[in-house]
């Protein structure tokens, strides 16, 4: 056989292999510096996802308030007229911890697919992919600022007023809280890629997450209160968001210990009887681990990413 059909067998072989696409695994640093460097994409993207998200609706963005207010409702109904839990002002018991978490579950529900969403934008641009999902986070974060405008407001009308000791560690907790669902949002629109199901399986989780942090239970009638009894309370604390959610119910709900509401209820413990100092303490913690995760996370990206093309 000649040298010439050698060739062509070879080509044609190449050419019916399958094409595995891996782009060079950027270091971390440079990771980061593109990421800086693409800031302005970044706040496009943040805003193309909120017109997107409302494109067609008739209340627009406003839907970002009316939404949770509306679950507000339901859950203040069912907690407070039918089930009883005898939490005074419930209501705002709630929101103070409904604000955290719809910033973290929206986040995560919306980054989780998106890569495979925006396949045709991952194939044919060259950008760093995991600023999809930080726009997602980013989209999040702007429904949470308007979400906490409407809490102030509810502050004002109810005359109830913040423990304004408290809310310099406002921002500690909320940067931990960023960066927590910065990170779980930039793996897993990863391991979507791969593995397609785990979006579906992210809002089982969810859900089950939902349940087990202090939203809408107090502090005593979680499972904290068993783990308490058994020196156990630092396991409660495992995960992440119980701390964020409980500094946002101590600077806005202010109180650790109430009266019930139902006819020999007795005392109710809302949260920790903690100093100040505790507060601190604790969320400048969870900010230090919670960055080294976000750069763990950028990292199991850059090596997840490699093969996108292939996969999409």
């Amino acid at each position: 056989m000649s040298d010439a059909s050698t060739a062509g067998i070879q080509r044609g072989s190449l050419d019916n292999a399958p094409v595995r696409v891996v782009s060079a695994r950027a270091n971390l640093r440079t990771r980061l510096t593109n990421l800086w460097a693409r800031r302005e994409l970044l706040s496009s993207l943040v805003f193309s996802d909120i017109r997107i998200k409302y494109k067609g609706s008739a209340l627009g963005i406003f839907w970002s308030m009316l939404a949770p207010a509306l679950t507000l409702g339901i859950y203040d109904l069912v907690f407070s007229v039918i089930l009883k839990n005898g939490i005074p002002n419930f209501a705002l018991y709630l929101f103070s911890g409904l604000v955290v978490w719809n910033l973290f579950q929206t986040a995560i529900n919306m980054a989780t697919g998106v890569i495979v969403d925006r396949a045709g934008l991952v194939k044919k641009v060259s950008f760093p992919r995991e600023i999809l999902a930080l726009a997602n986070v980013g989209a999040a974060v702007v429904y949470f600022v308007i979400q906490l405008v409407v809490l102030c407001l509810f502050l004002v009308i109810l005359g109830h007023a913040p423990a304004w000791n408290y809310l310099w560690i406002l921002p500690f907790s909320f940067v931990a809280l960023y960066l927590l669902t910065a990170s779980i949002a930039i793996v897993m629109s990863a391991i979507t890629v791969y593995l397609r199901d785990m979006r579906h399986l992210m809002e089982v989780v969810l859900q089950l997450w939902f349940w087990m942090s202090p939203v809408v239970y107090s502090y005593e009638k979680t499972i904290a209160g068993p783990l308490h009894a058994h020196g156990l309370a630092w396991a409660y604390f495992l995960n992440p968001v119980t701390l964020i959610i409980m500094t946002f119910q101590r600077i806005f709900y202010v109180q650790t210990t109430v009266m019930s509401t139902v006819a020999n209820g007795g005392v109710i413990n809302i949260l920790p009887r903690w100093p100040m100092s505790t507060y601190f303490y604790m969320n400048a913690t969870l900010v230090a681990l919670m960055a080294a995760i976000f750069l763990l996370a950028l990292t199991i990206f850059g090596r997840l990413e490699g093969n996108f093309e292939s996969e999409l």
